[in-house]
């Protein structure tokens, strides 16, 4: 009797905006596509936004309400939309997530938000491991004389085509069809996946959760970035 194989993981790509690039930022938007399903959430930050940030995403915070290029967007407390985003995932037979330069950033914030809520294993039942695009794409084309390996950069050379760059549904959409392009083999996304456990510990900041109307003051205020790292923030998104 022939012993049947399992298909392969669905593949889900994902990206975040958030408040800066500190490690204290909180998420304004989390978007996730896999072929034709999409997902979308925004959030009010906890935190304000780092003036580098909102000058890059156009996300601004007023009264509690948050505006993408000043015009207001419906938003859900974060709680709901990772909930929401690990029920997206569960119809997606243990999806691979896929993101440009996530090991280095987004995996880390998303790994301290599923913590803050005790959700970080109800998630990781649901996928079968990350694949960050990057060194994906520098293994690929290595030989390729690329200078720049940001996803603008990338989707642009390959694909002939610009994009709405730091907007998280329209960076996914590009990466979607930017990987389908590059086509990596399966053993080659093998060779990229990794999970939540497998990040540097010193690099998820555990925050505990507070009582809704308590903030301690890390909560009221946040350390303005400085203007060298306000000019670097665009760069560091992607490279």
């Amino acid at each position: 009797m022939e012993s049947l194989s399992l298909p392969p993981p669905s593949t889900v790509f994902f990206d975040l905006e958030t408040t800066g690039l500190d490690s204290t930022c909180d998420i304004v938007q989390l978007a996730a596509v896999s072929g034709g399903h999409t997902f979308n959430l925004f959030m009010v930050p906890r935190r304000p936004m780092q003036p580098g940030a909102s000058r890059i995403t156009g996300f601004s915070v007023k009264h509690h309400r948050l505006f993408l290029h000043r015009r207001p967007v419906l938003t859900s407390s974060l709680r709901e939309a990772l909930v929401s985003f690990i029920t997206f995932l569960r119809m997606l037979n243990h999806p691979v997530l896929v993101g440009h330069n996530i090991r280095r950033f987004d995996c880390h914030v998303l790994a301290r938000a599923l913590d803050e809520f005790g959700l970080r294993l109800d998630f990781q039942k649901e996928v079968s491991g990350f694949v960050d695009t990057l060194p994906l794409a520098r293994q690929l084309l290595k030989d390729s004389g690329l200078q720049s390996f940001k996803q603008e950069n990338l989707v642009k050379t390959f694909l002939g085509v610009s994009y709405v760059a730091h907007n998280a549904l329209e960076d996914v959409q590009a990466l979607q069809k930017l990987y389908w392009a590059l086509k990596p083999t399966a053993d080659q996304i093998q060779e990229h996946i990794f999970t939540l456990d497998s990040l540097p510990a010193k690099a998820v900041n555990h925050v505990p959760v507070r009582p809704s109307g308590q903030r301690g003051l890390c909560e009221r205020f946040s350390k303005a970035l400085d203007i060298t790292r306000e000019e670097r923030a665009e760069e560091c998104l992607d490279i």
